[in-house]
């Protein structure tokens, strides 16, 4: 499975970015796939994932009510619409796909994409 993210920049504090993840491969091993970030000095964490067949959705609490998560399974694609955004979203954001729960860990996610940098400014 490869993945290919895309759509990171530089945005005022209450703008929005809509990041999109482009899988190829065996899309079927994705299973769940998910959107992680990691700002400079801190881990990275799970913001938001999704069930590939389902669609069941888990949002992180940090931004819950901001960010949206969906899938394209004919164009094979996930897509993190993120709104109102804060300073602290500063960070890169990376797609995961494989994880066999949900919404599962950081290491249970085997496929990883490049990472595309949001930059929030105050």
């Amino acid at each position: 499975v490869q993945l290919q993210a895309s759509g990171g920049g530089l945005v005022q504090a209450g703008g929005s970015l809509r990041l999109s993840c482009a899988a190829s491969g065996h899309i079927f091993a994705t299973a769940v796939m998910g959107w992680f970030r990691q700002a400079p000095g801190k881990e990275r964490e799970l913001v938001s994932s999704i069930n590939w067949s389902g669609g069941s959705e888990y949002i992180a609490d940090s931004v819950k009510g901001r960010f949206t998560i969906s899938r394209d399974t004919i164009k094979n694609t996930m897509e993190l619409l993120m709104n109102s955004l804060k300073p602290e979203d500063t960070a890169v954001y990376y797609c995961a796909a494989g994880s066999k729960r949900f919404p599962g860990t950081l290491s249970e996610y085997p496929y990883w994409g490049q990472g595309t940098q949001v930059t929030v400014s105050s």
